[in-house]
């Protein structure tokens, strides 16, 4: 017999709901409208060689929010690491809205990531809290469904607003937002109780793991910087980068995750490959359409207002099927969605085929990935405990920031190593490596 679904939008559900929805749309937004003026602020700045860098410090970043805030969750609840995540968000968005170079605003978009960070696992322990089991699936699909809205104007809003009054006020007028999604979600979380006493990580085993996140984060870091280096120096120093980053990483995640072990470790292991293959193509999009293709800012956008409608509609559709679609079958095609998507954008640019193309394998592409993560984050918070939500959360947002960290940063230095914007074969050889890392998500797809 199933058990009986609740509304989300009835009594009990509606303040959870209307909060957490609202800082989601909030992180969606930012993320596309930066995505859409990063070749605008790089050029304003004299930061292209930082290109790669504004987006991989973000990610990098978050790993450290992540553990922080799991941790701080299975002794706490999400509350209050929920509110002081929101307020480190705002805190990097004004810093990179006012920064005078290149080297401030990653400054910015770094504290920007440890409050993403922060965020998105404060935001699933919320639903572990609030929501059965049953009713999880939806949750997360809506929250994919809050990047309709932002996705449909944001890319375009960013355009414009970077092309008239200047792309600082992309970062400043976000500030705004936060203000208000914090607003409308003080008065919910106050009725939410933190978990009872329990089996929460001991402090010396926290802050080890912090640690480790520090490390991983230096690691990607110091992979983007490995760019301006010399030749052999830089191979040098990337590999030992890459090498410090999976060592780090390994105990902050379940055992097996790094050989895509059977069951729970190859689902995170996805999450993180997919991760990587999504976000290192995304980041090089709208610059591809506008060096390539002398695309607007604004219209170079719309790639991203596509592929938030393909997300958002799969993430839907998943939702409204629940477990009549089996969880390994969702990860299983949208993994096949995902390097069918990518392969045809390659294909695209290679032959240098209408833009509009891009567009449509983009939609693909992220169809794939909203018939993806909702059920990646259900399948793992169904087999974890009241007291080991907050760091299986984290294990599984770890594992996409670290993977869409590195594979930007790599990304980067094969873009550079290729050429320059004004060189098609430099994004071929960026979609190229995104390819690769579908496939292998294919494979590692049928090991969950």
């Amino acid at each position: 017999m199933r058990a009986a679904r609740t509304a989300l939008m009835g009594p009990r559900y509606r303040g959870a709901t209307t909060g957490a929805v609202a800082l989601v749309f909030l992180a969606a937004f930012e993320s596309l409208a930066v995505a859409t003026v990063m070749p605008a602020v790089t050029a304003d700045l004299d930061g292209r060689a930082w290109f790669s860098v504004a987006f991989s410090a973000t990610l990098a970043a978050s790993v450290v929010g992540m553990v922080a805030v799991g941790l701080w969750s299975d002794r706490a609840g999400a509350v209050r690491p929920l509110l002081c995540s929101v307020g480190l968000f705002a805190v990097g968005l004004l810093a990179a809205g006012l920064a005078p170079s290149m080297a401030w605003l990653v400054l910015g978009r770094f504290l920007q990531g440890l409050g993403l960070g922060g965020l998105v696992v404060a935001l699933y322990v919320l639903v572990a809290q609030v929501y059965d089991v049953v009713d999880r699936p939806r949750i997360l699909g809506l929250f994919a469904a809050a990047w309709v809205l932002p996705g449909l104007v944001g890319p375009f809003l960013a355009g414009v607003v970077a092309d008239t009054v200047g792309w600082r006020w992309v970062f400043l007028g976000v500030v705004a937002i936060a203000a208000a999604a914090l607003a409308l979600l003080v008065p919910t979380l106050r009725a939410v109780e933190p978990p009872r006493a329990g089996a929460a990580a001991p402090r010396g085993v926290g802050v080890r793991r912090l640690g480790l996140a520090a490390a991983v984060a230096t690691a990607v870091v110091s992979l983007n910087l490995s760019g301006a280096l010399p030749g052999a120096t830089r191979a040098a120093l990337a590999a030992g980068a890459v090498v410090v980053a999976l060592v780090a990483v390994r105990p902050l995640l379940p055992r097996g995750t790094l050989r895509a072990g059977r069951g729970v470790p190859a689902v995170i292991a996805q999450r993180g490959l997919v991760g990587g293959t999504f976000f290192a193509a995304e980041a090089y999009l709208p610059f591809l359409l506008q060096e390539q293709y002398a695309a607007a800012t604004w219209v170079s956008g719309l790639v991203l207002t596509v592929a938030t409608i393909g997300w958002a509609g799969a993430s839907h559709v998943q939702g409204r099927l629940g477990d009549h679609l089996r969880d390994e079958a969702a990860l299983r095609l949208g993994a096949l969605l995902l390097a069918v998507g990518i392969a045809v954008v390659l294909v695209v640019a290679a032959l240098a085929l209408p833009g509009v193309l891009v567009g449509a394998g983009w939609l693909v592409a992220a169809a794939g990935m909203g018939l993806m993560y909702p059920r990646i984050t259900s399948t793992v918070l169904a087999r974890t405990t009241v007291h080991e939500r907050g760091t299986a959360s984290s294990a599984v947002t770890i594992s996409d920031a670290v993977g869409a960290a590195v594979a930007v940063a790599v990304a980067g230095l094969l873009f550079t190593a290729v050429g320059t914007a004004a060189d098609l074969a430099a994004f071929v050889a960026v979609l190229a490596l995104s390819l690769g890392l579908a496939l292998l998500a294919v494979f590692v797809s049928r090991r969950v």
